[in-house]
């Protein structure tokens, strides 16, 4: 938990005791009632979901998951795996009969593999595995696992230095850097290694090998036959230096054998193969070192012959291909406007959405999540959710109705009045575009009224915000403010050309979006015009700080994560580093005018609104230097300004639920010192 100053523990205490007007309000402590559906995967004879179990474990303050099961008609829901762990990954057996699993004790040690058979309840760990598995992936005639690994890598000391005295307590040695990617955004620094495929037995065994060298091989893992794995990996010798340029590979299971099946610059992702086994489905596009580039549904044969696009004509990303059980076409996940939606692509290129709203698994701010499992029969089971919910497990089919087959938080909300969600489309001042956001009302909204004013703005930038589940932006509303967020130009879920209008030139005319639609929110009649506050996180936090640089109509403002300084940026953001070329036009030694009139930095002399800065101590993607730059520029100018500081935390600034609390809480303190007609006017 942040360390709370007196006053702000005041405010804090007094929002958990909100009263209730008209009936209860979402409070911060209720923050850790919250539960979710994750990762639903439905049986082979579509009979069955298994999904995660979210939670929010109080006295851990961690964010914990047990396995249940439900059947497709919603009857028959009880925990599958359940206990002091966390339990996630849940994989049937081709023949439905078996669960695969990873657990976790919490503790210090790995997460290991487990198996169920489903008759009888029995349960094993498979292996005794040193480091965390991901990718699990049944072969398919049962009998095997396949998974990835980190395995390190052993270096020779930088140099040799005497052995301490036994008993001597000495500073811990330097640590020596020498590769171009160091750090990880919540997982700090690196220790030499890399993901690495595996087999196992799928009654227990050793795992075995498959690859090595210095080349991370990323799931998922696609089973051409027992003998045979398709996956992606970025094997160039300069890896590190071009990360986005992953291939298809074949590998074989006997000898290790890599085959590579794709040549060109740019992602080649996310295989799936046929059911005859002799297509191969994957996503990527032809690198152009474009800030935002459309990813496409590929196929080819089993040899990597007769390439083409088969989502041509779809100006969207297409996200976690899944093939038919007969072959006619493949499920896909993406975004359209603001909403995601599972659709069915045929052979021939036609698409056909079969079900809206799924995500719900981003609980603090409205992005794009999700996931979807396919079974033979065709239905499809994914997370669903809506502004008064987040994910719960739905199930459909081609040509039916969606059901929705668990509520999770009716007990918490059946008593509760949530915020409102209304779209709104909009056009911009600068060139008449029209843009989408959404508008949050308060509890007992009152059209007769005027209220404070939030701008929420959404990271990324190419990121996208909905119509779903956000308990943030409930909490702001909760607390008497109409919140407003918007997917300005840059957005995705909008194609290409409208991501990219902010191709080197970010921030740029995305302000002009935000403030047209803080202008419509406004002349609709319930919105205190000087009261008008806005925030926004990492990307929103960019756009946060600019904002203030260039307009002095917000009372308040909380800058997030911000990127102050473009130049210093680049040269500290974690294993990120191609930033430059695909945000920039090269390096910013080469280009200081260009960073420089892109940074916020460049407007701090023109900073009069209140600003508090709020960051992670160990975030390695936005680092905390960016917003310690900003706060000393605005401090030096004598602008009241507060820096937050959040001891543990990375980039996911609120991923442990008191810390989402924390955050709230300091917003809204910020915001009501500064308020007109309250205690900071």
């Amino acid at each position: 938990m942040i360390r709370l100053r007196t006053p702000v523990l005041v405010v804090f205490l007094a929002l958990l005791a909100l009263p209730a007007r008209g009936g209860e309000r979402f409070e911060l402590r209720e923050v850790f009632d919250l539960e979710y559906a994750a990762d639903p995967q439905i049986a082979p004879d579509g009979e069955r979901v298994v999904y995660r179990r979210v939670f929010m474990d109080v006295m851990r303050d961690r964010r914990r998951s047990h396995l249940w099961s439900v059947r497709s008609d919603g009857s028959d829901h009880r925990p599958l795996v359940a206990g002091e762990g966390s339990y996630g990954s849940p994989r049937f057996s081709p023949d439905g009969t078996r669960l695969a699993y990873v657990a976790s004790d919490d503790g210090d040690g790995p997460s290991q593999i487990h198996v169920r058979w489903l008759d009888s309840g029995a349960d094993a760990q498979l292996a005794q595995l040193r480091r965390e598995p991901a990718d699990l992936s049944w072969s398919p005639d049962g009998r095997w696992l396949a998974f990835t690994m980190r395995v390190p890598e052993k270096s020779e000391p930088f140099v040799e230095l005497p052995e301490k005295p036994e008993g001597a307590s000495w500073a811990d040695p330097p640590r020596v850097v020498e590769g171009l990617i160091y750090r990880a955004d919540g997982a700090g620094y690196l220790e030499p290694g890399h993901r690495q495929v595996f087999v196992l037995p799928a009654d227990g065994g050793t795992p075995r090998q498959l690859t090595s060298g210095p080349y991370d091989h990323r799931g998922p893992l696609a089973w051409a036959d027992a003998a045979t794995l398709i996956l992606s990996a970025n094997r160039r010798s300069d890896a590190d230096y071009e990360p986005l340029d992953t291939e298809i590979y074949a590998l074989a299971i006997g000898d290790g054998t890599l085959t590579p099946l794709t040549d060109r610059r740019g992602p080649d992702a996310d295989p799936a193969v046929s059911p005859d086994g002799g297509t191969i489905a994957y996503t990527g596009f032809d690198d152009r070192y474009q800030g935002y580039q459309v990813t496409r549904l590929w196929l080819m044969r089993r040899d990597g012959s007769e390439r083409r696009a088969l989502t041509a004509g779809l100006d969207r990303d297409v996200e976690q291909p899944v093939w038919s059980a007969a072959g006619d076409g493949l499920f896909f996940r993406f975004s359209d406007r603001g909403n995601t939606k599972v659709a069915f692509v045929s052979l021939a290129g036609e698409v056909s959405v079969l079900a809206g709203d799924v995500g719900g698994t981003s609980i603090g701010r409205p992005y794009a999540s999700g996931s979807f499992s396919v079974a033979g029969d065709g239905r499809f089971a994914f997370t669903h959710t809506r502004p008064d919910h987040p994910a719960d497990v739905a199930i459909g089919r081609r040509g039916e109705a969606v059901r929705r087959l668990t509520r999770l938080n009716d007990d918490l909300f059946a008593h509760q009045q949530l915020g409102e969600v209304e779209e709104i489309v909009y056009g911009s001042s600068f060139d008449g575009r029209r843009i989408q956001g959404w508008i949050v009302k308060p509890p007992d909204f009152d059209p007769t009224r005027t209220y404070p004013l939030i701008l929420e703005i959404h990271g990324g930038p190419f990121a996208d915000y909905g119509d779903r589940f956000a308990a943030e932006i409930q909490l702001y509303a909760a607390a008497g403010y109409v919140v407003f967020y918007a997917n300005p130009r840059g957005s995705t879920g909008y194609g290409e050309e409208f991501g990219n209008l902010i191709h080197h030139n970010y921030p740029g005319q995305d302000y002009d979006d935000l403030m047209s639609g803080v202008d419509a929110v406004i002349a609709r009649g319930y919105v205190d015009a000087e009261n008008l506050f806005v925030t926004g996180g990492s990307g929103g936090g960019v756009l946060s700080a600019w904002i203030v640089g260039k307009t002095d109509r917000f009372r308040a403002a909380v800058v997030a994560k911000p990127v102050i300084n473009w130049y210093s940026f680049v040269l500290t953001a974690d294993g990120y580093n191609f930033f430059y070329k695909y945000w920039f036009p090269g390096f910013p030694w080469d280009h200081p005018e260009h960073y420089l009139k892109r940074s916020p930095l460049s407007l701090a002399g023109n900073v009069k609104t209140p600003t508090m800065i709020l960051t992670g101590e160990v975030d390695y993607r936005t680092p905390i230097s960016e917003s310690e730059q900003f706060y000393q520029a605005l401090k030096l100018r004598r602008v009241d300004a507060v820096l937050v500081r959040v001891p543990g935390a990375s980039h996911g600034i609120a991923n442990r639920p008191s810390q989402l609390i924390a955050k709230v809480a300091h917003v809204l303190e910020w915001f009501e010192r500064h308020k007109k007609g309250g205690d900071g006017d």
